[in-house]
C-alpha cells in the first residue's frame, strides 16, 4: 500500500504535526521521511536550506489528492513561518551590525 493510499492522519499523530511545527529539520530526520524513495540530494538541500518548504512539498506530493485542506494550512504554515523567521533574522543581523 502506498502512502497516497492512506490519509494522513492514518500514518501520522497529533504529535508528528506539533513537532513538525516547531522542530521540522529534527522532525524530518528521527522519521521515516528522509528515508523515502525521493529523499535525493535535492531533498537534503531543502532539509538544510528551508525545511518548511520541503515539508509543504512533500505534504502536497504525498497527500494532495485525499486531504487537500491539510495541504493548504501547509503552505500557510510555510508561507508564514519562512517569512517571519528571516524577518527576525535580519533584525537580528541589523541590531549586530549597528554596535
Amino acid at each position: 500500500m502506498q502512502p497516497s493510499d492512506l490519509s494522513f492522519w492514518a500514518i501520522h499523530g497529533f504529535w508528528f504535526v506539533f513537532f513538525m511545527c516547531l522542530f521540522p529539520r529534527l522532525t524530518m530526520l528521527f522519521t521515516s521521511i528522509c528515508f523515502m524513495p525521493f529523499a535525493g540530494p535535492l531533498f537534503w538541500v531543502g532539509w538544510v536550506l528551508a525545511p518548511r518548504l520541503t515539508v509543504a512539498i512533500i505534504a502536497t506530493f504525498l497527500y494532495f489528492n485525499i486531504n487537500p485542506v491539510l495541504c493548504v494550512f501547509t503552505w500557510i504554515w510555510t508561507l508564514s513561518g519562512e517569512s517571519t523567521e528571516k524577518s527576525y533574522v535580519g533584525k537580528g543581523y541589523r541590531r549586530m551590525s549597528i554596535t
